[in-house]
């Protein structure tokens, strides 16, 4: 009897130890990220790899990166390895595209990265390139645009981006909640992972202020660490940010641990909550990986060259991240395969676009006419512009044009045979469609308007105006707030600015919506909107009046010290 108690007690034992689950196995869970995308369906040259020249093997070439084609080709190659693969965004994912997307309102775009799997992005100041409005149609589909002309032609109807726009610190200014859903977490292998977007506080200074007046920008340290405890409750493993903010590295997009990030991010990260251990950042156009407190901070240059990599090891049973390794991966297109999907929305955008990218405008003196600026912040394009500019409102009685430098997205350069620039070449400098406005300055408001190129966006920094033929004025960058302009210095065809005068000025409409910081704009009287003056179309029509169109001279702006 007490060898059968024995024998019943021992299987009692061995069945109870082999119902005892085993401690749960770790979880490594890729998460890849791509920042400020800006629609570029096609491989662009990436400054951060150069390679011998084809043509001629003792000079060096930009690498050919980028690329919807060779990013699905990435995806899938890693999708095979380890199919607990996250795709996500860190904002400016459409907007200031080139034509080929923008030119059928970047719907190829969403739709490229909702079949590549893109689950969540943080909103950029980019998505709101064109209002609130039209970014909810981007995010939920359908045809109601403010561009009809441009909208579901791409596919009809417009489906809407398969992934989310997360934005915790963008709220209603009525109700103060967010607009866009905050957070969101991701199943996959059985761990759980928490994302939460935020966007620059500054974006109200670079969109035009019209198409988010019912928004609030909110502060991004204290919006994103408000959902962490509710990212908690619901046991996520780990939490990573996307960000579209930034900053700058001495280190090169390889180097890994880096410590020399400095900007806005830096900031921000150091406020973030202890249980945030990796930040996917955007909008500074760098590649870095860095660490900011014993975080990751990475950042994948821009148009697709690098997606960011993260490897997050989890503890399933505990809910905690053991480990996180990083990296910036180039998107080589020598070496990835091309994704067969993504080369047949290629293919459809680039058919419904190529005509009218290829057409032939007018002939330049140059092979291409910079966008770079001198040492007084002057570029040969941006005089180019603002001639164009006062050229078409001239019959509006504007003696003055001013053009914001960060508008001009590229050189001009001419694409087609004997330096003739195509309308593509045009578009792809000024992506935006701004519309042209005419308003009444006094000379006193001039003044008031060039001081507000200083300190501008942060203390120290500048955003210099282009300016029109025949306007010039001096400035000591030295000199204090408020006094950096030489009044004396600010002529109008030789003869000085009058205070008292007032004096007809023309401007893009995201100018005189105050945007980048020139409420001076705002000021303004005797308004004459010009709905159908488009930017790119003056700029079209001033190629075509002046056959071999010269660089502007940059002899405008004069910096004194």
């Amino acid at each position: 009897m007490k060898r059968n108690l024995f024998l019943i007690g021992a299987a009692l034992t061995l069945s109870s130890c082999s119902m005892m689950s085993k401690p749960a196995e770790p979880v490594t869970v890729t998460v890849v990220g791509l920042n400020d995308f800006h629609g570029n369906l096609e491989a662009t040259n990436f400054s951060g790899v150069m390679i011998p020249d084809p043509k001629d093997p003792t000079k060096q070439v930009r690498l050919q990166a980028g690329g919807i084609e060779a990013i699905g080709g990435y995806l899938d190659q890693e999708r095979a390895k380890n199919p607990n693969l996250i795709f996500v965004g860190a904002g400016d994912v459409i907007g200031a595209s080139p034509i080929t997307s923008s030119l059928l309102r970047d719907e190829p775009s969403t739709i490229a990265m909702t079949k590549l799997g893109m689950k969540f992005s943080s909103l950029g100041n980019h998505e709101f390139d064109q209002g609130l409005k039209e970014l909810m149609r981007m995010q939920n589909g359908g045809c109601d645009s403010n561009d009809t002309a441009k909208a579901c032609k791409f596919e009809n109807p417009y489906p809407g981006a398969g992934f989310k726009w997360l934005g915790a610190n963008v709220v209603d200014k009525t109700t103060q909640k967010p607009v866009f859903e905050p957070y969101a977490v991701q199943e996959i292998g059985g761990a759980k992972i928490g994302f939460i977007g935020a966007v620059l506080q500054g974006t109200p200074s670079i969109v035009s202020p019209d198409g988010i007046k019912t928004l609030d920008f909110l502060d991004e340290a204290s919006s994103i660490n408000k959902y962490v405890p509710e990212l908690k409750k619901m046991n996520v493993d780990a939490i990573v940010v996307l960000i579209h903010q930034g900053g700058v590295a001495k280190d090169g997009f390889s180097e890994p641990a880096c410590g020399t990030l400095t900007g806005p991010i830096v900031d921000i990260v150091n406020k973030l909550d202890p249980s945030i251990r990796a930040v996917v950042s955007g909008h500074t156009h760098q590649g870095y990986n860095c660490l900011v407190g014993g975080r990751v901070v990475i950042q994948g240059d821009y148009y697709g060259h690098l997606l960011q990599r993260l490897d997050l090891t989890v503890d399933k049973a505990n809910h905690k991240l053991l480990s996180i390794s990083a990296a910036n991966v180039v998107m080589d297109t020598r070496t990835l395969p091309k994704d067969p999907a993504m080369t047949a929305i290629l293919t459809r955008a680039k058919t419904l676009t190529d005509a009218v990218k290829g057409t032939p405008v007018g002939t330049l003196a140059v092979a291409s006419i910079s966008r770079t600026n001198n040492a007084a912040g002057e570029s040969a394009l941006g005089d180019v512009i603002a001639d164009s500019q006062l050229a078409a409102t001239a019959d509006k009685g504007a003696v003055i044009a001013f053009m914001n430098p960060g508008g001009i997205r590229a050189d001009l350069t001419a694409s087609a045979a004997g330096n003739t620039a195509t309308f593509g070449d045009l578009f792809t400098v000024q992506p935006f469609g701004n519309t042209l406005v005419v308003m009444d300055l006094t000379g006193a408001q001039l003044k008031t308007l060039l001081e507000q190129q200083f300190d501008n966006p942060e203390a120290g920094s500048s955003r210099i105006l282009q300016v029109s033929k025949g306007f010039a004025y001096s400035y000591d960058s030295t000199a204090a707030k408020g006094s950096r302009v030489d009044a004396a210095s600010i002529k109008l065809g030789g003869e000085t600015i009058d205070p008292a005068k007032t004096y007809r000025v023309t401007m893009n409409s995201f100018l005189a919506g105050g945007g980048d910081n020139f409420v001076a704009f705002k000021d303004g009287t005797n308004v004459l909107q010009l709905p159908n003056l488009v930017d790119v179309d003056t700029a079209v029509s001033y190629v075509k009046a002046n056959a071999g169109l010269a660089a502007g001279a940059q002899d405008r702006i004069t910096k004194t010290k």
